[in-house]
């Protein structure tokens, strides 16, 4: 087999991403182009390290890193983009990966830093292995969790999983909430919509708890808007809002993703705190998610007691260090 690997660049992977004829596994919303451009755009320095491999005319693979200091890593970091990988074909991680180690020596990159990596990854489970074959000193150590679950096909079966406490937490708050005012939850999901109710969302972001006012500097601030505005432009954005008496309580900016519901984000109005408004935004996103038809919810990185009370399994989250030299 002929392989060649060539350099390439963000805006390029718009047009390998919308090719189906491609059999890319681009695994999760950290890997696609519009995720990266927006990330890459606000905070990236250095040089991207971006290589195409072909069997053939045939893309076979795409590393999506980045060069600091004589190490490669990928585009983005953990505070925003919770699990990454590599961009690789079904059936052909093994010759991507060796023709990629290869070209990774001839350029002097000394080490691979690579997280947080799920444990079905093909980091983990292509990379890892070949890596070790190959002689070089390969470290692997959990670092983080995620949260998900599989979702039912209907709300009822989704509150009859959750247990015996938690099922009537959720049904109380909920009629509570309705008890309190005409509730109505619903996804944004047109571009002009979406970044018109972005003001309101940062507002209750930072009213919300004083971790997030301190994590929303000028330059992530940029940065979510970037994102908020690529993702919607590509179909992919869902900003779920809860509304009491047409008043906005309640934000989550999500990700519509292969059938998967990825929440990354959420504020609320600390007015209605005694409400539950924060945590029933998300029942509500759970509940719309499963009446679409969705097979998974996804609440993202870190263990906030929340997510399993609300069903959420941990999934480990790993970092790898390679050392080539």
């Amino acid at each position: 087999m002929s392989y060649k690997i060539t350099a390439d660049t963000i805006s390029n992977l718009n047009s390998y991403w919308h090719d189906a004829g491609r059999n890319l596994e681009w695994s999760s919303i950290f890997v696609l182009p519009p995720w990266l451009e927006a990330w890459w755009q606000v905070f990236g320095s250095g040089e991207t390290y971006i290589r195409t491999v072909r069997q053939d005319e045939s893309i076979i693979g795409i590393s999506p890193l980045r060069i600091k200091n004589n190490t490669a890593c990928f585009i983005g970091n953990i505070d925003v983009c919770d699990y990454v990988d590599f961009i690789v074909a079904h059936d052909h991680e093994e010759a991507f990966f060796n023709t990629l180690l290869d070209e990774i020596m001839k350029n002097g990159i000394k080490q691979l830093d690579l997280k947080h990596l799920r444990p079905d990854s093909t980091t983990l489970k292509s990379l890892v292995p070949l890596a070790a074959a190959r002689g070089y000193q390969v470290i692997t150590t959990p670092e983080d969790v995620n949260v998900e679950m599989d979702l039912p096909s209907t709300w009822d079966e989704y509150l009859e999983s959750l247990s015996t406490r938690q099922r009537h937490e959720v049904r109380r708050k909920l009629r509570r909430l309705q008890e309190a005012g005409n509730l109505e939850f619903r996804f944004i999901a047109d571009s002009a919509s979406v970044l018109g109710a972005m003001d309101t969302f940062f507002k209750m972001f930072v009213d919300s708890r004083q971790d997030k006012a301190a994590f929303l500097t000028e330059k992530m601030e940029a940065y979510f808007r970037l994102l908020a505005a690529n993702m919607a432009e590509a179909g992919l954005l869902r900003l779920g809002v809860l509304e009491l008496d047409s008043q906005p309580v309640a934000q989550i900016i999500c990700f519509d993703y292969n059938n998967c519901i990825y929440l990354y984000n959420s504020g609320y109005n600390p007015d209605y705190v005694a409400l539950s408004a924060g945590l029933l935004s998300k029942v509500l996103a759970i509940k719309d998610s499963i009446e679409k038809g969705k097979r998974k919810f996804d609440f993202l990185k870190g263990s906030e007691i929340y997510k399993y009370h609300l069903g959420g399994k941990e999934v480990p989250l790993y970092r790898c260090l390679i050392d080539l030299k």
